[in-house]
Parts: structure tokens; sequence; C-alpha cells
């Protein structure tokens, strides 16, 4: 489940307490977890409701003005359920805090190496994007693509792993290098390890 950027910091402001989505099943369990753009966001409690019985109240708390409002965001088919699932916020997302680190000790360039070469056996893109985006922060995945001939959601997917391991951070448009990221290209520019 994803969760759009302005819901999720509505969890994290304490302004947004759940969302409804129409699936043929449950796609959640209460008690997991998602990584938000604003931080780590728990399931509490997942359950099926009319839509029909769903009010402007429901609404305001998943983040909508009006019940039509949030019922236009449904996707499936009528047929399929309505599930309430409540929402609460758990924390900052602990890759933030990793991607602040700037002081690298030469078992995690040595770490971040061995990342790269594994990323980077089937197809090169990991130490490129890392490149480009020390040229040119806020590149966005269309423009890398096409610098790298790639597919555009495909390198996406690809950069997610760059911002799981602390070295890459998504903006609202575009991506940049994070303090580590940069910490780690300049430990490889001035050669030590």
């Amino acid at each position: 489940m994803i969760l759009p950027d302005r819901i999720a910091h509505g969890v994290a402001a304490g302004d947004v307490r759940c969302a409804y989505r129409r699936w043929q099943k449950p796609r959640v369990t209460a008690g997991s977890t998602l990584l938000t753009v604003a931080g780590i966001v728990r399931i509490d409690a997942v359950s099926t409701v009319e839509s029909s019985t769903v009010t402007d109240d429901d609404a305001r708390a998943a983040g909508y003005a009006s019940r039509t409002e949030l019922l236009a965001t449904f996707r499936g088919t009528p047929t399929d359920p309505v599930f309430l699932i409540e929402l609460s916020w758990v924390g900052a997302d602990p890759r933030d805090a990793l991607a602040d680190t700037a002081e690298l000790a030469a078992s995690d360039v040595t770490d971040i190496d061995v990342l790269l070469d594994r990323l980077d056996a089937r197809v090169t893109w990991a130490r490129p994007v890392l490149a480009h985006l020390a040229d040119e922060p806020g590149a966005t995945a269309a423009h890398l693509a096409a610098r790298l001939d790639m597919d555009k959601d495909a390198l996406k997917r690809r950069i997610r792993k760059l911002k799981e391991h602390g070295l890459t951070r998504s903006l609202s448009t575009g991506y940049e290098l994070s303090p580590r990221g940069r910490a780690y290209l300049s430990a490889r520019n001035t050669g030590t390890s």
C-alpha cells in the first residue's frame, strides 16, 4: 500500500488516522508498517466497511475534504469490498539517520563498494547514478534514465535501493546525494578506503 505524500504527512502530524481502499482482498495486515516520505506508519487495524456508510467525517479522518472526494479515489470494481485501514505514525525513517552520516570509516566505504558491485553486476547503473547526482542534484528519473538509456520505471525502483542504503534522497522532484553518498564519492575520489 502506498500513501500519497500529503496523507503520509497528515498521519505524522496526527491529522489523518485512517485510509480507505477498495480491493478484492486485503493487501496489508494489522501490525505491519509502511516506509513513507513522512517516516514509518503502522497499520493498526484492517476491517471491511460498506462504502455507503462512509461519512464526510470519515473522509476528513482519511485526509479528504468530503466523502465524494474520498470515494473518487477508489479503484477496483464496485463489487470489491472497501477496507478501513487504521493508521498511526511510529517515527522517523531510520534511513534518514543513515543518510545523514557524513563520517565514513574505511569499512563503510568498503561495504558501499561491495553493495555497488552487487547492484551493478548485471547492468551498470548505480555508480553512474551517483556520479550524475553529484553533478546534477535534483535530476529526475526520466532525465537519468535517458542519460543511461534505461527504462524510467525500472530505474526508479533501482534508485530506491540506493536510498535504502542511505546514499540518495528523494526530492519533491528528482533526487540528490545524501551526506553519506557525498562522503562516499569524496572518499573514492581521494582514493581513501
